[in-house]
């Protein structure tokens, strides 16, 4: 691994980019900038490798967005995931492709951390940013320590990011409730030798969802509540684990809290992005700060990966360019993610709004229908579908029966 930069030794040094926030989003775009042999200084509060409260599961869609070597990290690769849809009521579906990869957050982190050190990046680790100041021509950070300069400012902070509060004034945008907690050891899907299988409940919660995910030496689970005004995660979150079979038996350590910052689920209007402005003057913001996660599932590594790219390329050719035009990025964002993310709102509001008795109504009377938009579902975390083409089959099939009628009549 390639020692830290020393050429900012000066606390007045004027750099390129700073990055804030060291998580996926901001490793990613900090190596991408710094491989391009651009200064890059980025921060982060903790030291790594340091515990992040997630689920750490990657949608297999990911692979081709990160350094070849990734699967060095994997510690379970899916093929299998088991879906409950009312009380103990469930069924399997197997892939010949993997659905997800799962990792540790610290060893993913620490490990795209790395990477970016060795192409140049100069990482300050424990040292918090406390006040940033944005003009025309570039940013002041001050941080525990010192001030420093940069041209740029990429926002890659969580989702209460400080960037965000600074240099994004007004901007204000939903978040949802989730609690998450691990058990380290042998499990009853070790025992039986088991494929590893990526469990999704919907009996976990009213208006969301439960999960328990394999990891090399135990399971990370969970809860999240996405339907404003139903939240009660701790509740879902009790019930979950003294219901589920896999997690019978198990000492399970209490559970952390943690906010997703889901993407707005409406459309672009004029003058009024369904993002809620991701560039201010010199800054950018991605991932969980830019509220880049998926309405329905709650899905943010993915997401912040890639705009971590976008937020790379769009600074990279800013430095070129004179007047500097941030936009691109912006626009990047919505082409890439934009009906996305409308679509994924959608199917949360039909799946998270319906009763769960309608669930398994549906799942035992209709279940191959039930199970093929399930399918398609899973198809959407490999990246052979999306989310547009899966609202558009639900929404065809709901009208179908209508549309007969009327044709009767």
């Amino acid at each position: 691994m390639k020692k830290p930069s020393s050429h900012l030794s000066d606390p007045q040094t004027r750099v390129d980019v700073i990055v804030v926030g060291m998580g996926p989003g901001g490793a990613t775009a900090a190596r991408e900038l710094a491989q391009q042999g651009f200064s890059v200084l980025a921060f982060d509060k903790l030291v790594h490798p340091r515990y992040k409260v997630c689920g750490g599961g990657l949608s297999a869609r990911i692979e081709r967005f990160l350094p070849d070597d990734f699967k060095a990290v994997v510690e379970k690769t899916v093929f299998r995931v088991q879906f409950m849809y009312g009380g103990e009521e469930s069924f399997f579906l197997e892939f010949p492709q993997p659905v997800a990869y799962m990792v540790r957050r610290p060893q993913f982190d620490r490990w795209l951390v790395d990477k970016a050190i060795d192409a140049g990046t100069d990482l300050r680790e424990g040292e918090s940013v406390e006040h940033l100041h944005m003009d025309e021509v570039g940013a002041e950070v001050r941080t525990s320590q010192r001030s420093y300069q940069s041209r740029f400012v990429i926002g890659a902070d969580g989702a209460m990011s400080l960037v965000a509060q600074h240099l994004f004034p007004g901007r204000r945008l939903p978040m949802i409730p989730a609690l998450e907690s691990e058990y380290h050891g042998p499990s009853s899907s070790d025992q039986a030798h088991e494929a590893p299988t990526a469990l999704i409940s919907l009996s976990a919660a009213e208006k969301g969802y439960g999960w328990v995910f394999p990891k090399k030496d135990g399971l990370s689970f969970g809860v999240g509540e996405f339907v404003k005004g139903a939240n009660r995660p701790r509740r879902s979150f009790d019930r979950f684990i003294h219901g589920e079979k896999r997690l019978a038996g198990l000492i399970i350590p209490p559970p952390l809290g943690y906010p997703l910052p889901i993407a707005r689920g409406r459309p672009a209007d004029q003058g009024n992005p369904w993002t809620g402005n991701l560039v201010s003057q010199r800054a950018l913001l991605v991932g969980d700060a830019g509220h880049l996660v998926d309405p329905l599932l709650g899905e943010g590594i993915y997401y912040a990966v890639r705009s971590g790219h976008m937020a790379a390329k769009a600074v990279a050719d800013a430095l070129h360019q004179s007047p500097v035009r941030l936009q691109t990025y912006e626009e990047s964002i919505n082409q890439a993610f934009g009906a996305e993310f409308f679509a994924a709102a959608q199917l949360n509001r039909i799946i998270y709004g319906l009763p769960r008795p309608v669930h398994r109504w549906a799942g035992r009377w209709f279940p191959k229908t039930y199970q093929r938009v399930l399918r398609k579902y899973c198809e959407v975390l490999q990246g052979r579908e999306t989310y547009q083409g899966l609202w558009n089959r639900i929404r065809d099939r709901i009208r179908r029966p209508w549309a007969h009628g009327a044709q009767r009549g």
